[in-house]
């Protein structure tokens, strides 16, 4: 599955505790929360997850689940390259309480994650090999620590034609993206788990469409790719000929 996750966590305490206290979430509760994030979508119910499985839900459906002391929203709008432009509405939402970001893709080896209290940004991290530091902002947390001392270098076996000789940063942002995770929400994704930590599989959030009334809905969009596709017209083939120009054949 690879480590993937657009999470936003609304705590007004400890985030591994609320968790480990959370029953089954309120329905109506949840969607009164999502109403507030969103004012003026719409918002349809549809099939949830489990937490330990719905980090990054596919493109278009929002999980999220709220119970006393935290709310849990997992969304791939949230994996934003800078934290610190996490829209302000989504913030604003968080006054009075923590609100932390995590969001992490495997294939870029790409990790941000950042944290606010009552509304204040405290810390921002957004990095990945290919565009080094994107933003970093406030003093590193106490997990990040041994990492930034060089505790904690990043293992890893590069092509033999590749013409970096080692990795480009001096730590592997999924390690730290693991223990990111652990530390501010309680849980892992990939990796062997602690003892302390929530167990994922057992907290289900609720599944939602969430979508602007204003825009075309996914039948219209994929309504309107197939239109595209068939004003193009068929393919055109080609070959190369013996003197270096191309040829272009006839059907496939």
């Amino acid at each position: 599955m690879g480590s993937k996750t657009g999470l936003l966590v609304y705590a007004d305490g400890d985030v591994r505790e609320a968790l480990r206290r959370a029953g089954a979430a309120d329905f109506d509760r949840t969607v009164g929360m999502l109403r507030r994030l969103h004012p003026g979508r719409q918002i349809e119910e549809c099939e949830g997850s489990a937490l330990s499985g719905g980090v990054c839900p596919p493109e278009g459906t929002t999980y999220a689940a709220g119970w006393p002391g935290v709310d849990v929203v997992a969304d791939r709008r949230v994996m934003i390259d800078a934290p610190s432009q996490l829209p302000d509405h989504l913030v604003a939402a968080s006054a009075g309480r923590r609100l932390v970001l995590h969001a992490m893709h495997s294939v870029v080896d790409w990790l941000a994650f950042a944290v606010w209290e009552d509304g204040r940004l405290i810390r921002s991290l957004s990095l990945s090999p290919d565009s080094g530091i994107i933003e970093n902002i406030g003093e590193p947390l106490p997990f990040e620590l041994p990492y930034w001392a060089g505790n904690r270098p990043a293992d890893v076996i590069l092509w033999p034609d590749e013409g970096e000789k080692t990795y480009p940063l001096p730590f592997h942002p999924l390690d730290l993206g693991e223990d990111a995770l652990r530390a501010l929400c309680g849980f892992v994704q990939e990796g062997r788990p602690d003892p302390d930590d929530v167990d994922a599989d057992t907290i289900r959030l609720h599944g939602f469409v969430v979508r602007d009334p204003h825009d075309p809905d996914l039948a219209e969009r994929e309504a309107q790719l197939r239109r595209a596709v068939e004003a193009m017209g068929p393919p055109r083939v080609y070959t190369l000929g013996p003197d270096g120009s191309l040829i272009e054949r006839d059907g496939l």
